[in-house]
């Protein structure tokens, strides 16, 4: 555990902000309403305050009646969600919908390779056999849950082995930095890289595994996951900047410092428990807290990011606006670190 200094009000009142800030959202169901709402559960998990959980309940009751998307990778976010509201409410509606979504990865999501999961973003075949980190959010980590949930070993496995071909795929065994994307077709990183958000996806959904599974050491794929987060970790806390963040471009100093990235990789550190960390995270918090307005807006996070062709283009991705993403993300940090005290 991390020897972390926690105003324990303070944090409870920026989570609130953020919190209502995001249930404000004119949000859809698509990926980042299920990054935003991911966080809005975890803050509903860490304050017990009700309020927020009646609010997402009216809001996804409101959209099953007017009548739910296809299926992608990304819209199979909005499952994290509807664990939660499973969990807490009971109503089988909610796992009906869940299940379904556990069906279309397993089935009929397309894949390549050894049954990797490719990357998709609408019901076309978007990027032909490529891996992006994003999805290790979107599919595998809630694939990992339902599975855990159910005591599903065939679902357990199907979920480490995205981790396991994505840690391979996209982690660059000498520096332990992660690239955005991966394409089989070409066998190259593309851009070839290091995006910040790409980073986080990859740390924080590695840093969720053994709190997953009971007996993690039974997995063989679970040490690649410890492994991966370690070598990433230790490169990381030697790029974050003086403002205690991360940068859009890992190594690019004169990219700008990106905040969605910096609550996933200091949430990472706070879940992986490496008390040696604990400066890294401290530090993280008081830059994070910084770019939080008072309505609750998190700040400094870029939009909607592909696989951009060059630096240039990742540099040049806007920053000025609210993002479901950037709010989520900050929740589960600050859940996080109460979670840690």
């Amino acid at each position: 555990m991390l020897q972390l200094k926690v105003d324990r009000e303070e944090i409870l009142s920026v989570i609130d902000r953020v919190t209502r800030k995001t249930l404000a959202m004119d949000l859809t169901w698509e990926w980042p309403c299920g990054v935003a709402y991911y966080g809005v559960s975890r803050a509903f998990q860490t304050t017990g305050n009700k309020e927020y959980l009646d609010r997402l309940v009216q809001w996804t009751d409101e959209y099953i009646g007017l009548g739910l998307p296809d299926w992608t990778v990304n819209t199979c976010a909005m499952g994290h969600m509807l664990i939660t509201l499973y969990e807490e409410t009971g109503n089988q509606k909610y796992w009906d919908i869940v299940m379904s979504k556990v069906d279309y990865l397993r089935n009929d999501a397309l894949r390549f390779g050894d049954k990797v999961l490719q990357h998709t973003v609408s019901v076309s075949n978007d990027f032909p056999e490529q891996a992006w980190a994003d999805t290790l959010f979107m599919a595998a980590f809630f694939l990992l849950r339902a599975g855990s949930k159910l005591n599903d070993q065939d679902l357990i496995k199907d979920a480490l082995n995205q981790y396991y071909w994505h840690i391979k795929y996209l982690q660059d065994p000498g520096s332990g930095f992660w690239y955005h994307g991966y394409n089989h077709v070409q066998q190259d990183h593309m851009s070839g890289l290091f995006w910040g958000r790409a980073n986080a996806w990859g740390a924080y959904t590695m840093s969720q595994v053994k709190p997953l599974l009971k007996d993690w050491y039974l997995y063989p794929q679970c040490m690649d996951v410890e492994c991966s987060l370690r070598d990433q970790l230790a490169a990381l806390k030697l790029v974050q900047t003086e403002n205690g963040l991360w940068r859009t471009v890992l190594d690019d100093e004169e990219s700008y410092e990106e905040v969605s990235a910096s609550c996933g990789i200091a949430a990472a550190m706070i879940n992986n428990g490496n008390p040696l960390h604990t400066k890294y995270v401290q530090k993280a918090l008081k830059g994070i807290l910084q770019n939080i307005s008072e309505d609750g807006r998190v700040l400094g996070v870029s939009g909607g990011t592909a696989v951009m062709k060059d630096r240039e283009g990742y540099r040049n991705i806007p920053k000025d606006w609210i993002q479901g993403w950037g709010q989520g993300l900050a929740l589960a940090f600050l859940s996080d670190m109460l979670k840690n005290e």
